[in-house]
């Protein structure tokens, strides 16, 4: 990779993360010479970053002022919602029907994994783990590891960014605890006994 790729890979990748850990907050303005300046890129590199992002759908164009963090709403989340759930039963049930016992000893190594990562932050209860939702996509990505559709994946992967700064955003607003956990579970053993029929939320959370 040329020093100008890496650059804007590095750049996309840690503009990416601060977006869906929503350390940029939706509708802000995003300044092209304050981001370079921070992670120490050229315009450019932030530039072409913000680019990619914007076909991802989390920055808009601002007409002659750059790029803003995507805005949220609740039509835009019940939208989502309703096409991820949509995608998501696609993938996990191709997934369930082509998966081997390869690919049954990574979803288990996952959820293992998701189990003994603590899920807040220790020093704020009031925000979602970083190690922990890199834990929980890691555990979803595992569950359509088999999926033989990469255009269904790749829309998958798409859906699922975009509703990963909405679970950030509604950790403060919750008004009760989720088993999550149990959520979890329920999903690692209809994937394991090939149910792909089991009534489990195929989000979960």
């Amino acid at each position: 990779m040329a020093r100008g790729e890496s650059l804007t890979q590095t750049a996309y990748e840690r503009i990416r993360a601060d977006l869906l850990a929503c350390r940029m907050r939706p509708g802000a303005r995003v300044s092209i010479v304050d981001v370079a300046g921070e992670l120490e890129v050229s315009p450019g590199a932030v530039r072409e970053a913000l680019s990619r992002l914007t076909a991802e759908g989390l920055v808009a164009p601002d007409p002659q002022r750059g790029f803003r963090v995507a805005e949220v709403s609740a039509s835009d989340l019940r939208d989502l919602t309703s096409v991820r759930v949509q995608i998501e039963q696609l993938c996990l049930r191709s997934s369930i029907a082509h998966g081997g016992v390869s690919w049954e000893s990574h979803l288990v190594a996952m959820h293992h994994e998701l189990t003994r990562t603590p899920e807040r932050e220790p020093d704020d209860e009031g925000r979602l783990s970083d190690a922990w939702s890199k834990s929980h996509a890691a555990f979803h990505e595992a569950l359509v590891a088999a999926c033989d559709s990469r255009y269904l994946l790749e829309i998958r992967h798409t859906l699922y960014a975009r509703s990963e700064r909405y679970r950030r955003l509604s950790i403060p607003l919750a008004r009760r605890e989720r088993d999550t956990a149990g959520e979890h579970r329920a999903m690692l053993d209809a994937a394991l006994a090939r149910d792909a029929d089991q009534p489990t939320n195929p989000l979960a959370y």
